[in-house]
């Protein structure tokens, strides 16, 4: 098997659909693949159409494999539990709403069959409107944070958006990341720790620090529709699970003193983006001010909770034999 695709969906049916028919779309002639696919006990009926879609004629057949969660779980434990069944050695993780362009899975083979130190490679991630998303940067510390209280992050933070050709990075999003599974393997997979949020962060941290590198691939190109990133109904649980898990990987990897220092000076931007977005049109400055408030102190119930309430009203549900 050359390449498992490992794709892991959260009540994104639409864009999941979209994920997979660009996979088939996109899959280099004589490449032996195959699909995993992880429901995460979502409730828009994504499993079973999934299925549908696989039965029908211009589906992926016996290469799909749909894991079908009755309860669900953290996006880093999802990740490491699809690495683990995979068949190959390299395993492209997707989110539900990434779809790969033509020619990116070519060039995330070419960038880890070149460099055999390389763990991980990410690719070039775009907004639904073609413009490049910031997708790579340097391993958060105190000295980022400040960058990013000074807004410098461009500058000294980002190391996406740099020009043509691949280049080490500190870490990749996700969202679309080709992984060398014995590296994977080496470290003990994903943390489970980080639910959502900063889980490939500290993927990326601790393959660093067993001598792996860490790739970025402006050629791979995938739209991504980031549905966790903006969607705001979600409110404070996310903003919670954003920073909650922020403060756990410095306090994993630089202690409490510079986890202090880094969450006064998030709080410090968020504070300013908070002025300016009284006066600029169009802007929210009541998201922003919920952001300093919770990157200062990152308490509440966030999205871990929402997804064991979730596991409750399910739990409910099959005790009262009822669909959930």
């Amino acid at each position: 098997m050359d390449l498992s695709f490992c794709v892991v969906n959260t009540n994104g049916r639409e864009h999941l659909l979209r994920s997979l028919a660009a996979i088939r779309a996109n899959l280099p002639a004589g490449t032996d693949a195959e699909v995993l696919v992880l429901d995460n006990a979502s409730g828009d009926g994504s499993a079973a159409a999934v299925r549908e879609w696989n039965e029908g004629s211009d589906g992926l057949g016996g290469a799909l494999r749909l894991i079908a969660l009755d309860r669900r779980a953290g996006k880093a434990e999802n990740d490491s539990r699809l690495m683990r069944e995979a068949e190959a050695e390299l395993c492209l993780l997707l989110n539900e709403d990434a779809e790969l362009r033509p020619g990116a899975i070519e060039a995330l083979l070419a960038a880890l069959e070149a460099d055999p130190r390389a763990a991980a490679a990410g690719a070039q991630l775009l907004a639904p409107d073609g413009s490049p998303s910031a997708c790579a940067w340097r391993l958060p510390g105190v000295r980022t944070a400040l960058a990013q209280a000074l807004f410098l992050h461009r500058l000294l933070v980002t190391e996406s958006g740099r020009g043509p050709g691949v280049r080490r990075v500190g870490w990749v999003q996700s969202s679309a990341m080709l992984v060398r599974r014995s590296a994977a393997e080496a470290v003990g997979y994903l943390d489970p720790e980080f639910f959502v949020y900063s889980d490939e962060t500290d993927f990326c941290k601790r393959l660093g620090d067993a001598g792996w590198e860490i790739l970025h691939v402006p050629e791979a190109l995938a739209v991504h529709h980031e549905q966790l990133t903006f969607d705001r109904s979600a409110g404070e649980p996310r903003v919670v699970e954003f920073h909650r898990n922020r403060d756990l990987y410095m306090r994993k990897h630089h202690g409490p003193a510079a986890a202090l220092a880094v969450r006064v000076l998030t709080a410090w931007n968020y504070v300013i983006r908070t002025l300016a977005a009284v006066v600029v049109p169009g802007q929210e400055p009541g998201w922003y001010w919920l952001h300093a408030r919770k990157a200062l102190r990152p308490t509440g119930p966030g999205v871990r909770e929402a997804a064991a309430e979730w596991n409750r009203g399910l739990d409910a549900a099959a005790a009262g034999g009822e669909s959930p």
